[in-house]
């Protein structure tokens, strides 16, 4: 049971520093974001298992993840207010080539962020040709051009 508590606490741990990092965090990874990925991953290793590395113990955290996740995705579904707390809403970046840059410091986003993935996406390279760009909820930045 011990390893049901640990794989709970854990979960809405990471939940919590995730939502607190903001979207930005979801955003393609750097170098410095695989390293600290890496360095969570092994620490929340350790957390989860405690002493117990066997098998039975590794498959009840699993199972214990899995499951809290499909209930999250669960209550979600069921309410706007938790969803909206969880994941955010979208917020719209740029609009008709004019950026909002008290929305993007507020999300971490700079205008690279966003020239980056309009040049990715949709081969746009002025800003002007931006009709919006629009931080989603998992973190990616969409693009509309203005040229229809």
């Amino acid at each position: 049971m011990e390893t049901v508590f640990r794989a709970l606490g854990i979960y809405l741990i990471l939940l919590i520093v995730f939502r607190i990092a903001g979207r930005r965090a979801l955003m393609q990874m750097t170098s410095f974001d695989l390293i600290l990925l890496l360095i969570i991953s092994e620490a929340t290793q350790q957390a989860l298992l405690g002493d117990d590395f066997s098998v039975t113990g590794a498959a009840l955290t699993i199972i214990t993840l899995i499951i809290a996740d499909i209930f999250f995705g669960y209550i979600k579904r069921k309410s706007n207010w938790i969803d909206y707390m969880l994941d955010g809403s979208p917020i719209i970046l740029v609009e008709n080539g004019v950026p909002a840059y008290h929305k993007m410091n507020k999300a971490g986003i700079t205008l690279d962020d966003i020239m980056i993935s309009a040049r990715t996406n949709q081969g746009i390279s002025d800003l002007e040709k931006i009709k919006f760009a629009i931080l989603e909820k998992n973190g990616h930045i969409s693009i509309m051009s203005a040229e229809g």
